[in-house]
């Protein structure tokens, strides 16, 4: 189902930035992120439920020794959840939303957004995308599609709907020969629904949520997505009258209200700058979240070599930045040839220049110390 919608002014309310853990998945790998349950709570005490002032009263004559057993426990407790936190696949709340995935440039690229159960793109299946509903794929690069029939081929073997895949009309027809194919070798069943997105045009994900594809620039054919809340406003001619002669109007059929679009988050998928200067595009550069590549960080590659390549490089996102407009970036798909004080550094240089809170997705580089 297709809609055509407009789009409301954005707003410049400052972000808020708060990262979680996940619990660490038995289906995990080195390779893949971890992906359950967010409700992990671990409680301090006597580990039996006991609250912090059961815990330190004790429970026999020998008061002393239960003050500091239960102490003793509480701290290992404690510390075995720091030390947890750091071997836990990470993620983020931005602007209300939870975000997570994995990016590592020519490796994997798969970002989720839970909320609209949607993936944006899946280099490989981790597991958490496969309970989302939907995959926008924006270029048909292994690292970014890799992972498409395993994907369907999973959620079938949970018994999960058959999901909704969004992709370049560009590719379509060898999207499905690549199934047919898997088919023929498998033996199985593998069904989806293949939806060839067109720029500017609108698919309706639910009835309080669309998405809509705008202009990237990589070395084979490609397309960002943005992602809109729709709201309905009273039309001006009838904000006069009163309820009873609204829902009379309403009963009768007439459309009192317009439905508004608001973008919350946009992906680019690999893309180089000129994205950024396309004046249809302004919905991605307003959107909450601007979720953007920058393969490279410094002077080890030039603009000019990021660019031959179908990238972004750090330094055309500052020389630009007066055209980004969101409230949070998420800078991804860094090359593996960074360590996080690379990613780290950088950011602070592309902080200093816009207003919108900047965020790398770090999963899968390690430290020079490490």
């Amino acid at each position: 189902m297709q809609v055509i919608l407009t789009t409301p002014s954005p707003t410049n309310t400052p972000p808020y930035l708060h990262t979680f853990n996940d619990p660490i998945s038995p289906f995990s790998s080195p390779i893949q992120p971890h992906y359950l349950s967010l409700n992990y709570k671990p409680k301090l005490g006597l580990g039996l439920g006991l609250g912090r002032v059961e815990a330190v009263k004790g429970s026999g004559s020998g008061g002393g020794t239960g003050l500091f057993s239960a102490i003793g426990r509480a701290i290992e407790e404690e510390e075995y959840r720091k030390a947890r936190a750091e071997v836990q696949r990470k993620g983020f709340e931005i602007e209300g939303y939870s975000v997570e995935g994995l990016s590592v440039g020519g490796h994997e690229t798969c970002v989720i957004v839970p909320e609209f159960k949607v993936a944006f793109d899946i280099g490989r299946c981790p597991l958490r995308a496969v309970h989302q509903n939907f995959v926008c794929i924006t270029h048909a690069h292994l690292d970014h599609i890799g992972g498409l029939p395993m994907y369907v081929a999973t959620r079938a073997l949970y018994s999960l709907k058959p999901p909704t895949i969004f992709v370049p009309p560009s590719i379509k027809d060898d999207v499905e020969e690549l199934f047919d194919i898997h088919r023929s070798m498998g033996q199985v069943e593998l069904n989806f629904d293949l939806v060839a997105l067109d720029v500017g045009e609108t698919y309706e994900l639910r009835n309080d949520l669309v998405v809509r594809p705008f202009k990237t620039h990589h070395v084979i054919p490609s397309q960002g997505y943005v992602i809109y809340s729709i709201r309905k406003k009273l039309k001006k001619q009838y904000i006069h009258l009163k309820g009873k002669q609204i829902e009379k109007l309403k009963k009768s059929g007439v459309e009192i209200t317009d439905k508004i679009l608001s973008p919350e988050v946009a992906f680019t998928g690999d893309t180089t700058s000129d994205f950024l200067l396309e004046p249809r595009n302004a919905d991605a550069l307003r959107a909450k979240l601007l979720i953007t590549e920058a393969t490279f960080l410094d002077d080890g590659f030039s603009v000019e070599d990021a660019r031959e390549r179908g990238h972004t490089h750090l330094f055309e996102l500052i020389e630009h930045a007066q055209w980004i407009r969101n409230k949070t970036v998420m800078l991804t798909h860094f090359s593996s040839r960074y360590h996080l004080e690379d990613i780290r550094q950088a950011v602070s240089k592309l902080q200093a220049k816009v207003s919108a809170k900047v965020v790398p997705l770090t999963e899968g580089f390690k430290s020079m110390y490490s």
